[in-house]
């Protein structure tokens, strides 16, 4: 049927189209349906939803993502055929193990918009809860990178940085900032938060702006040796970017997922030197004896695809820094580089070991002097200066004002003592139910860290938010879950 073009001037993440109900009807099509798009050698696959009196009968009101296309006022609409993946999901389901096609098919459908969201999350439980292979991390690692586009760089020289996540603290605008002032090329492609309460893309876009496309990303690269931008705007492995926000809805990250999403990550930008931050502990994402396994399939994976790969595995039971929160955590990334008295410590140590051992693992220095290059260049304010003109080219300003969050709640202690455990994840739970990420002022600042000595009525830790609904309920999680303990 041709339809004309109704713009909503509204983004759903994806695309998304309506109809009117009796067009639907008319036309025997359902809710989530997936329709094709089309007009000449355009087209694009989209998920129908239908409404009454949104639309006139030949209407079609879209999204953002679908004028993206630049289509003509009237397109031609037809039913989608139901991809073959929702039967290869199911084979994952019942424990099978998928070949590479068939991963391939998956992360195509994926990228294409030809899956939905349940459809999706069907396939990233049946990850979750099968047991998988490092044979199958390696053929959906394959299949997310073939599925996306490559940056064109000389990959003698890039190198990078990820880590697997869950504690607050933002190390790669630091660690990235460094390499680069020591002449590495370090293209960080970032995603944005999935359990935490903020990813690096978060952070970064609290001061500048993180969605380009190759050709800017390169020209940046080319202005400062380095990048601080998202990855979902790249088409680098779009697969992958669907997949993280179906994961963020769910607030899970299967082992095979989070193998291949890093991995496919590193190589689509030509990395041939990674460094993966895995912390452990009580209160991390993993344990000590799932650090070491993690470290063991990346190095696998990383010699499989002939890359240089080292793990930085370290216990670690507390936030980094003192903010949780995209423009808390930027905050605290900010006095490390200008070396302000009282920037966290405990942030600074990590980021220092994690560039050193990229400096290391790239024959910038000698093995074993990594920590005082690091230190060299933080402490010469280089750093700085390259952190600045990164933000600079991507559109930002390091001397930008923050906006205080509209609500905020400083919650004291109890009693006196010693701060004998901070719970990571509760923490990272009671900033999300606060706003972040989507609110970037939102999160909590840290008062207190372990072993610290606390006397009765001592700030604790202090919940901004955006909303007073957000802050009631964050106060009542804190309050019900106890996430410092003083003893």
């Amino acid at each position: 049927m041709k339809l004309n073009l109704k713009s909503l001037k509204w983004s759903a993440g994806r695309p998304v189209a309506i109809i009117d109900e009796k067009l639907a009807e008319k036309y025997s099509i359902q809710v989530d349906d997936r329709v094709i798009i089309k007009s000449g050698k355009k087209n694009i696959i989209a998920v129908i939803d239908t409404a009454s009196n949104l639309t006139k009968q030949n209407e079609i009101a879209v999204s953002k993502e679908i004028l993206e296309k630049k289509f003509p006022k009237k397109v031609d609409v037809e039913l989608a055929p139901k991809p073959e993946s929702i039967f290869l999901i199911k084979k994952k389901i019942q424990g099978e193990e998928l070949s590479q096609e068939e991963l391939k098919t998956i992360m195509r459908d994926i990228a294409s918009n030809a899956l939905t969201e349940s459809e999706i999350a069907y396939f990233i439980s049946a990850v979750y809860i099968s047991k998988t292979s490092l044979k199958e991390s390696i053929k959906m690692t394959k299949a997310l990178l073939e599925t996306g586009k490559k940056l064109p760089l000389d990959s003698s020289k890039v190198a990078d940085k990820h880590s697997i996540g869950g504690v607050p603290g933002r190390t790669t605008p630091i660690v990235v900032s460094i390499c680069a002032a020591a002449g590495l090329i370090v293209p960080k492609t970032s995603s944005r938060a999935i359990t935490s309460a903020s990813g690096t893309a978060d952070s970064m876009e609290s001061i500048c702006d993180v969605n380009f496309s190759i050709p800017e990303m390169v020209r940046i690269i080319k202005k400062t040796n380095a990048c601080l931008v998202w990855g979902g705007s790249l088409n680098l492995a779009p697969a992958d970017d669907k997949l993280i926000r179906v994961e963020r809805l769910l607030n899970l990250d299967p082992e095979v997922q989070l193998l291949a999403s890093i991995i496919a990550k590193k190589l689509s930008v030509n990395a041939k030197y990674i460094i993966i931050d895995i912390p452990y502990g009580k209160n991390a994402k993993v344990t000590k004896s799932k650090a070491k396994h993690l470290e063991r399939r990346f190095k696998r994976i990383g010699n499989y695809f002939k890359v240089h790969l080292k793990c930085f595995t370290k216990k670690t039971e507390q936030p980094l820094g003192n903010g949780i929160g995209p423009v808390l955590e930027i905050q605290d990334v900010l006095k490390i580089l200008r070396r302000e008295k009282d920037a966290p410590s405990l942030l600074e140590k990590r980021s220092i070991e994690l560039a050193a051992c990229l400096l290391e693992l790239t024959g910038k220095t000698k093995k074993g002097t990594g920590e005082e290059l690091a230190k060299q260049i933080l402490d010469s304010k280089l750093a700085l200066k390259k952190f600045a003109q990164i933000v600079k080219a991507q559109n930002g300003d390091i001397n930008k004002k923050f906006k205080s969050a509209k609500f905020k709640k400083i919650l004291k202690s109890k009693t006196s003592g010693k701060v004998k455990e901070i719970k990571i994840k509760e923490l990272n739970r009671i900033a999300r139910i606060a706003g972040c990420p989507g609110d970037k002022n939102s999160g909590l600042y840290l008062h207190k860290h372990l072993n610290e000595k606390v006397k009765k009525l001592d700030p604790l830790l202090t919940i901004f938010s955006e909303s007073k609904v957000e802050l009631r309920d964050a106060i009542n999680t804190y309050s019900k879950s106890q996430p410092i303990k003083i003893r």
